[in-house]
């Protein structure tokens, strides 16, 4: 099963969850649930999964349920505290996957139809309107962020490509002047007469084109090769 629709579930779960604890006599102690929640959550990153999508699922668990019971709790689509899920839907695009937008925004406007009176007016609706308004921003900036995240990644992977050529050329470069170098100190040590002036000068010349070369090309190696 795919992880997305997993993480859809779990969320959808959660939505209504929270809905039949802010229905039920434990919303009195709503603040002390919160808490605790942010405690497993802390305790959770520090300890048990301190990083990973696991402790990203984790935060959107404990953030869907504390902002949807806030929101439940202070009165619903007239709540003062409604633009929350706002912000909820940026953040498990961000955390989790864009396509979670657009599964938490289906949850919410069947909760809220279903938890609306009768009589509500059209007003009351405006609210859960403007969440599916909002939730096409919230898989835009997800998409967005992850093809931020993996141009990052590419140009990281690029930069260490890069840095490692470099070395090579450079060791490359060092062993063959080293090669060079030492051929005209054995010739100059052992000099002669012509022949190992001609030597000398033979070196010398390959160690000039060498160097021209590697100025021309200087990410490429020489066709000098000794």
């Amino acid at each position: 099963m795919p992880k997305e629709l997993i993480h859809s579930i779990i969320l959808i779960c959660v939505i209504f969850l929270s809905l039949f604890f802010s229905k039920s006599p434990l919303k009195e102690y709503d603040l002390q649930v919160a808490a605790a929640l942010f405690l497993i959550l802390y305790v959770s990153k520090k300890i048990i999964i301190p990083r990973g999508i696991q402790s990203k699922l984790l935060e959107s668990v404990i953030f869907t349920f504390v902002v949807t019971s806030v929101v439940i709790v202070t009165g619903g689509t007239e709540s003062h505290f409604f633009f929350l899920l706002y912000f909820l839907l940026f953040a498990a695009s961000l955390l989790l996957e864009p396509f979670i937008s657009l599964t938490l925004t289906v949850g919410y406007i069947v909760m809220f139809l279903l938890t609306l009176p009768e009589t509500a007016s059209f007003e009351s609706l405006i609210p859960v309107i403007s969440i599916a308004f909002i939730s096409p921003l919230a898989l835009f900036m997800g998409q967005e962020y992850i093809q931020i995240r993996q141009s990052g990644s590419h140009i990281q992977k690029l930069s260490t490509k890069v840095t490692q050529q470099d070395q090579n050329t450079l060791l490359f470069m060092a062993l063959v002047i080293k090669n060079h170098v030492k051929s005209i100190k054995d010739a100059a040590e052992n000099f002669m007469g012509d022949e190992e002036l001609a030597e000398i000068k033979k070196h010398a010349n390959r160690l000039e084109r060498m160097i021209d070369q590697f100025e021309k090309n200087p990410e490429g190696k020489t066709e000098e090769g000794s």
